[in-house]
């Protein structure tokens, strides 16, 4: 370009912007330079929204795909006590046996039994039967004692509660004695609710 098209140009601008004035050519520069940007950001916009959408796409599959998994809820102690205490009761249709086998532990010793008394309640509360039992019998003391730490060991969820000694004589070795047993029973998978009668007495 020679000097005479720049001074040329020159003039022309000169003219345009007395014509119009310096206002609208201002903003008419402005409005190019805007058009301008917006045609060179308008692709990196929708390269950025691309990608975007990619990967709120990648992560909608990943969770879709993924099974939903609920962790299961820790038991509580207080729960856990509680299953553990019904699970050392004994079963109210073994009954019949742990009486057997008080009554064969008092033979092994060399205990004479006189007539039992037994009452069977319901303990609404604890939601369990107590099974009480009086045994009147003659012995030894230590055959008496003897008799009693066998069955605490072979009835787990069976309690000594009282015991009443009476001797005839001071030479006699022989005692007799009450003893007052309490057998634990679990209703929970009897599915028992309700208070029963006392069982009437019974023969050895």
């Amino acid at each position: 370009m020679t000097l005479a098209s720049l001074v040329q140009l020159g003039l022309r601008l000169r003219l345009t912007l007395i014509r119009y004035g310096w206002g609208n050519s201002f903003a008419a520069v402005l409005c190019v330079l805007g058009a301008l940007a917006w045609l060179w950001g308008l692709p990196q916009l929708k390269a950025q929204a691309n990608t975007r959408n990619a990967a709120l796409l990648y992560v909608h599959k990943a969770l879709g795909a993924a099974p939903a998994t609920v962790p299961e809820p820790a038991p509580s102690k207080a729960g856990q006590r509680l299953h553990d205490f019904y699970d050392t009761l004994g079963e109210q249709h073994d009954t019949e046996r742990q009486i057997e086998t008080m009554f064969a532990l008092a033979a092994k010793n060399g205990l004479i039994l006189s007539q039992a008394e037994y009452k069977l309640t319901y303990d609404r509360n604890g939601r369990f039967r107590t099974y009480r039992i009086l045994l009147p019998l003659k012995g030894s003391y230590s055959a008496i004692r003897q008799f009693c730490e066998q069955v605490l060991l072979s009835i787990p969820f069976v309690s000594l509660d009282e015991m009443h000694f009476k001797r005839e004589s001071i030479a006699n070795p022989q005692l007799e004695a009450k003893l007052h047993f309490t057998v634990y029973l679990n209703t929970q998978r009897d599915g028992v609710g309700v208070s029963p009668d006392p069982l009437q007495e019974r023969e050895p």
